[in-house]
C-alpha cells in the first residue's frame, strides 16, 4: 500500500482498538491518526456570543491534535508509521471523510461502541456515518465481546 491509511481516534475504548487492528492487518504501514473535533461544544455555545469568548475553533483544534498525538504514539508503538492529524467540523463524519480525500487514504480505520437497535438511530453511528459517506473501504473494529454478549 502506498497511501497511508487514516486511522479514526478520540482516546477511547474503541479507537486504541482501532489502532491495535490496523498495526495487526496492515503492519509497517504510514498511518495518519485523525481526530475531528466540533467546531463548538454546546457548553461552548453560550459563552460564543461574549466578547470575551476564546476561539474555541481554535481550542477544540488544538485539543483534537493532543489527542491525536497521543494515538500516533500508540500506533507508532505498534509499528506503524504515523503522524497525527486534527481538524474541526460541524458534522465529524464529514471532517473525516474530507481529510481521508485529501490525504487519498488507502482505508479508514475506526472503532465501533457496538451500538444495535434504537440506540444506534438514536446515537447516531460516527463508522456507519462514515462507511456510507466515505467512497472508499472502512474497516469498523467492534468493540470486544464479553462472555454474555
Amino acid at each position: 500500500m502506498d497511501a497511508p491509511i487514516l486511522i479514526c481516534y478520540d482516546d477511547s475504548v474503541g479507537a486504541r482498538r482501532a489502532i491495535e487492528a490496523a498495526a495487526t492487518l496492515f503492519p509497517a504501514s504510514r498511518a495518519v491518526v485523525l481526530d475531528v473535533a466540533p467546531v463548538l461544544t454546546s457548553e461552548e455555545s453560550y459563552f460564543e456570543l461574549s466578547p470575551f469568548a476564546p476561539n474555541f475553533e481554535e481550542l477544540n483544534r488544538q485539543s483534537a491534535l493532543e489527542h491525536a498525538s497521543l494515538g500516533a504514539q500508540l500506533a507508532q508503538h505498534a509499528g506503524l508509521t504515523a503522524e497525527p492529524r486534527a481538524d474541526v467540523s460541524a458534522r465529524t463524519w464529514d471532517g473525516v471523510v474530507e481529510v481521508a480525500e485529501e490525504i487519498g487514504a488507502e482505508v479508514i480505520v475506526i472503532g465501533s461502541r457496538g451500538l444495535k437497535g434504537v440506540q444506534a438511530l438514536l446515537k447516531h453511528s460516527l463508522a456507519h456515518d462514515v462507511a456510507e459517506h466515505a467512497g472508499r473501504p472502512v474497516l469498523i473494529v467492534p468493540p470486544e465481546t464479553t462472555k454474555h454478549d
